[in-house]
């Protein structure tokens, strides 16, 4: 068990955990993101609220979701050790602290959109989450529709989503690194796998705002 916890809190193992932590979240999107199309139904929301009524009241997917905040929060923490230690490791060789110098674009840019990805996380889970599950919100549907007909809320949720594909991106790219498949046999397989998730996932994520903000949510009005 020690040689365990050594091995995590070693500079291989936090990029290990990290690129672990990620990629199951990735996946995670393609689930939640299946779920959130059903609004685009035209039942009047029924589905949707279907969904959501299952997610909210099932035994085991109550317990999943402790498991998907218990991968988001290890994350996180990594995600700032490991910036604690490089953030530790310039100080120590520069005399003269030159953030050009220091550090890369890329990494720089890595720390803000995971500083914003979780700021957007934190309205999202506010927004939508908690009302579900905290404040007995029956009809999600008319919620999705009543807040996606403000403008700022959808141009907000838009800039969300690109700065997600900006971090999916140069996340994979981290990961497939850490993991040693960034090789020119797999070359072609992984920036097509890399493109679906930080690509084609936001996109379809962005159709849903979008969709009801220009429609009025036609598709949902009933419930309203």
């Amino acid at each position: 068990m020690n040689s365990f916890f050594t091995f995590i809190n070693s500079s291989v193992g936090k990029k290990l955990l990290m690129s672990l932590t990620g990629l199951f979240l990735s996946l995670f999107l393609i689930v939640h993101l299946a779920g959130n199309l059903l609004v685009l139904r035209q039942d009047g929301g029924e589905s949707f609220n279907t969904y959501a009524h299952f997610m909210g009241g099932n035994p085991l997917v109550r317990t999943l979701e402790i498991g998907l905040f218990l991968f988001i929060a290890v994350h996180i923490v990594n995600g700032v050790r490991i910036w604690w230690q490089n953030r530790k490791a310039r100080g120590k060789r520069y005399d003269v602290y030159r953030l050009d110098e220091n550090t890369t674009l890329p990494s720089r840019m890595m720390a803000l959109s995971a500083s914003l990805v979780l700021l957007f996380l934190v309205v999202h889970l506010r927004k939508f989450w908690v009302p579900a599950r905290f404040e007995g919100e029956q009809n999600m549907a008319g919620l999705v529709v009543t807040t996606f007909q403000n403008g700022w809320y959808v141009l907000f949720y838009l800039i969300a989503l690109v700065v997600l594909g900006y971090h999916l991106r140069h996340g994979f790219q981290s990961a497939f690194q850490t993991f040693g498949w960034k090789t020119k046999r797999y070359a072609g397989l992984i920036e097509f796998a890399a493109a679906f998730f930080w690509l084609v996932i936001p996109v379809l994520f962005a159709c849903i705002p979008l969709y009801v903000y220009l429609t009025g949510g036609a598709a949902v009005a009933s419930l309203r």
